[in-house]
């Protein structure tokens, strides 16, 4: 039996995002379970599709004692703040210190944190943890499938081990696989030679899914290569809204042999930019997405899904834009429904007129991103939720989201469910909430760029990708990039990151 510390520090940092990571949004969570220490950890992240969750169940059923440290999770949203990170950060490493001694280190971790004060915060942190236990003792992590993975994080860790779905339907499986693999290396496996390559184009996010080619395809590879001297491949596709020197896909191998290593992370990393010119799709603007929905919605038994993609509260957006609102209600859509607006002023207004009152409101862009407007009109409240939503599906189920006072509100044809905290529009029971069956729907439209899919693809007739003004820029040729390294392709088979570079329109 090994005795293993226990910890996580999650963000997805959009640094083009307007809002900052504060102390306060880890304390709190939303989605996820808010700072949770010591004792706490456990009953806090239990049950849960987390990789934290899945690590200690399977680490426990293996006979290990665990010893838990700090856990925390914010929305993604812009940078970290210094004040957040080194607070956190401190927990984590004031909680190992009392722990020792160990005989491992497990955190869960994003991959793609970016602070402040340092591009890097994972690889900062497990370079922390790294001088507390010191060299011999195995340091493992388990990444989100968008970590931007760095040769420092590589460095200080003896694996990382990424999730492969996305939707990340396998987050606490992450974890369990992680679990596996110290169990080896705790036992002597051997696989401690890695290999780390980095592609040279990101990959826009909506293009990721491993639902389509050629993710799909890849993510087969990955798991095939785990064969003999070979014990771990991860890919990560990368964060693409951080403007970092490592934005960008990576592969990361873990073999008994350095040959082995890097022969399975070449075999990946050959197929990622063999294939460059497929990672693609389209994009409709608001107009026309909403046009081609009721056109086709008119015809068909399910609901048409539009990805609101640029304000997913997933990607850093606030959930509060009214682009596709707008286009709604502007084309008369019948059997419509949006979710999540994030609006606190307009949830607190309807639970004060009460269910079957009429308010006039100035409706989102609270965040005023540019090239949006609030909505302005009458609302019929149709019902009111207290915003404590337990996830359904096969991402979000089991999540205990605590989303402020709810309300569904009605303009013409269309229903609006309105939070008072942000979270992606990822799990069908976001609708249900506030009383809107999503399967009854002609046309859905979802603050959300991929995730809903594990949810909302069973029950759509199809799914389009829609671009309104929002934080998250699903075009990266159209970012005003600073600080990625020089030579990486901005997109696929697209121009090339110098020094200077000016956005191009999208």
């Amino acid at each position: 039996m090994a005795r293993i510390a226990v910890g996580g520090f999650q963000h997805e940092t959009n640094t083009f995002a307007p809002s900052l990571a504060t102390y306060d949004e880890f304390a709190k969570g939303g989605g996820w379970p808010g700072l949770s220490r010591g004792a706490d950890l456990e009953p806090a992240t239990k049950g849960m599709n987390l990789p934290v969750a899945g690590f200690i169940e399977e680490a426990r059923k293996r006979g290990h004692e665990i010893a838990p440290l700090a856990w925390a999770a914010a929305s993604p949203c812009s940078y970290v703040t210094s004040d957040a990170y080194e607070r956190i950060a401190g927990m984590i490493c004031e909680d190992l210190r009392k722990a020792l001694p160990v005989d491992a280190v497990y955190l869960c971790l994003h991959g793609a944190m970016v602070v402040e004060t340092y591009e890097d915060g994972e690889g900062e942190l497990l370079e922390r943890v790294r001088k507390i236990v010191g060299p011999g003792i195995p340091v493992v992590a388990s990444l989100d499938l968008h970590a931007n993975t760095t040769q420092k994080m590589m460095d200080n860790a003896d694996v990382l081990i990424a999730y492969r779905t996305y939707p990340h339907v396998d987050m606490a499986n992450t974890g369990k696989m992680t679990a596996e693999h110290l169990d080896g290396l705790l036992k002597g496996s051997g696989a401690v030679y890695k290999a780390f390559r980095q592609a040279p184009f990101i990959i826009p996010i909506n293009f990721q899914c491993t639902y389509m080619e050629p993710s799909k395809t890849i993510y087969k590879m990955v798991e095939d290569a785990e064969t003999g001297d070979v014990a771990s491949v991860s890919f990560t596709p990368g964060f693409p809204a951080a403007d970092i020197w490592d934005c960008g896909p990576a592969v990361m191998a873990y073999g008994t042999t350095q040959e082995a290593a890097d022969r399975a992370a070449d075999r990946i990393i050959g197929e990622v930019i063999g294939r460059e010119g497929d990672w693609s799709d389209k994009f409709y603007d608001p107009t026309g997405a909403v046009a081609y929905a009721i056109r086709k919605g008119n015809q068909a038994t399910k609901p048409i899904v539009i990805a609101d993609t640029q304000d997913n509260p997933g990607t850093g957006g606030d959930g509060d834009t009214t682009g596709f609102l707008h286009a709604l209600v502007a084309q008369n859509a019948q059997e419509a429904a949006l979710a999540l607006m994030c609006d606190p002023a307009a949830a607190a207004a309807a639970h004060k007129a009460g269910v079957g009152a009429e308010i006039t409101i100035n409706l989102g862009n609270i965040s005023k991103v540019a090239g949006d407007k609030p909505f302005r009109g009458t609302f019929l409240v149709e019902k009111l939720s207290d915003g404590n939503v337990v996830g359904t599906g096969p991402m979000y189920g089991g999540a205990r989201m605590k989303l402020g006072p709810m309300a569904c509100l009605k303009i013409g044809g269309v229903r609006v469910a309105v939070s008072s905290r942000k979270v992606q529009a990822a799990d069908q029971a976001l609708f249900r909430a506030v009383g809107i069956e999503p399967s009854r729907q002609k046309i859905l439209v979802l603050k959300s760029s991929v995730h809903f899919r594990a949810d909302f693809q069973p029950i759509a007739e199809e799914v389009i990708v829609g671009i309104a003004p929002g934080p998250f820029v699903a075009d990266t040729r159209a970012l005003p990039w600073k600080k990625l390294r020089p030579g990486l392709k901005v997109s696929p088979n697209g121009p090339v990151y110098q020094p200077g570079w000016q956005p191009q329109a999208s």
